[in-house]
This record gives C-alpha cells, sequence and structure tokens, in this order.
C-alpha cells in the first residue's frame, strides 16, 4: 500500500516586503520520480518553488522544450543505465517512478536515512 504523497508549500519574495502566494509542490523531498521523455530516474533532494539556476543553463535548452519557469524545479540525485549524476528538473517533466526500488547514486546516504514504504526518508538536520 503506498503512502500519499504530501504536498510542499513553497514561499517565493516578490520585492523586500511582499510575499507571493505560496506554490504547491506536486512531489516532495525524498520521492522517487522519473522524467517524462529522458530515460532517468532519482530521488528528490531539494525543490525550488520555481526556477532558481542560471539563465545560461535556462537558454541551453532548445526552445521547443524549454519548461514554463514559474512552477517549482526539483533537485535530483539521478541515475540511468550507464551513471549517476545530480539533475535539476521542472515539475511538468516529473512523473512518480513505478520501479520504487532504491536508487544507486552515492549521496542517498548523506541526504536520507532509508529507504519506507518507495519513499525516502530525510536524514534530520542538525543545526550548526
Amino acid at each position: 500500500m503506498s503512502r500519499a504523497s504530501p504536498r510542499w508549500a513553497c514561499f517565493c519574495r516578490k520585492s523586500k516586503n511582499q510575499v507571493s502566494e505560496p506554490k504547491i509542490a506536486k512531489f516532495g523531498i525524498g520521492e522517487i520520480v522519473k522524467h517524462r521523455v529522458f530515460p532517468f530516474r532519482g530521488v528528490i533532494y531539494d525543490v525550488d518553488p520555481e526556477f532558481a539556476n542560471t539563465e545560461e543553463w535556462y537558454n541551453s535548452i532548445p526552445a521547443e522544450v524549454r519548461p514554463r519557469k514559474d512552477q517549482p524545479f526539483y533537485h535530483l540525485l539521478a541515475e540511468n543505465a550507464e551513471t549517476t549524476y545530480t539533475a535539476y528538473v521542472s515539475e511538468q517533466n516529473l512523473l512518480p517512478d513505478g520501479e520504487g526500488g532504491p536508487v544507486r547514486h552515492p549521496q542517498v546516504k548523506e541526504h536520507f536515512c532509508g529507504l519506507k514504504g518507495g519513499r525516502y526518508e530525510p536524514r534530520r538536520q542538525r543545526a550548526n
């Protein structure tokens, strides 16, 4: 039986004193997802409420497949058949992963303490 995924509210600053409406992320930290088009999967370790990468990175994506900036973007510990890497992916390009098995990325143990019910449990962060 699969556990329901919590929704994540992310707030963005519009200006110095204004906070925008919360953006509700479809996926959460620890969730295993796969790319809608490309053959890779991964575990989410961070979420940006909207695009927060460089313009150079964004413009390197062909215009016909370039995602909107006003949606959540996810940081993944990703894997494909050949290698592991980190990926930055828009919400519109992610789907829940049907495999449910572990992700073999070597940094999984730095961010998560184990896989439970098809989802990774985040490590508790210690204050400095």
